[in-house]
């Protein structure tokens, strides 16, 4: 059988409304991505001296941090009142906060049967809205990780 290609569309995200620290979490997801991107920012120092005397240095990764960057079009309902994705809607106005209060809980995983899934707690950065007249309405942000986010159970594979 011949490897194939995973497709990025395949990735999911949730946030946790309920909020971070809440006894039974409350996974609402986040409708209408078109990009999902999670990087790492490592801090590399140089951890080389007088004692190898083979000339080879070597790199201690000395802290290491996450962000995820997302984008896609905003949703709501399709009825005459006004009813915002609430997935999107949370994490708008998670944005509009600062320090401790912005902390908000995410989970993501893939759902193409593979077990890769995670939770982190992030803060919601760089969100935007808008666009030209004849666009439909973009929104991107950027989930800043909070510590180590941590490998979990993925929600639609079953044990």
């Amino acid at each position: 059988m011949a490897l194939r290609s995973m497709l990025a569309k395949d990735w999911k995200l949730d946030v946790n409304t309920a909020g971070v620290g809440a006894p039974t979490a409350t996974w609402t997801p986040v409708h209408g991505l078109s990009k999902f991107e999670k990087s790492t920012d490592d801090n590399v120092e140089d951890d080389g001296d007088f004692d190898d005397e083979a000339g080879y240095g070597g790199d201690v990764i000395t802290e290491r941090k996450w962000k995820i960057e997302a984008e896609g079009r905003r949703k709501r309902n399709d009825g005459g009142v006004f009813v915002p994705d609430a997935g999107q809607e949370y994490v708008r106005k998670a944005a509009r906060k600062v320090g401790y209060a912005a902390n908000a809980e995410f989970r993501w995983y893939r759902r193409d049967g593979s077990d890769e899934a995670y939770r982190g707690v992030c803060q919601v950065s760089e969100y935007t809205v808008g666009g030209e007249k004849t666009d439909l309405e973009p929104f991107s942000f950027t989930l800043l990780g909070q510590g180590e986010d941590e490998e979990i159970d993925n929600p639609l594979v079953a044990p």
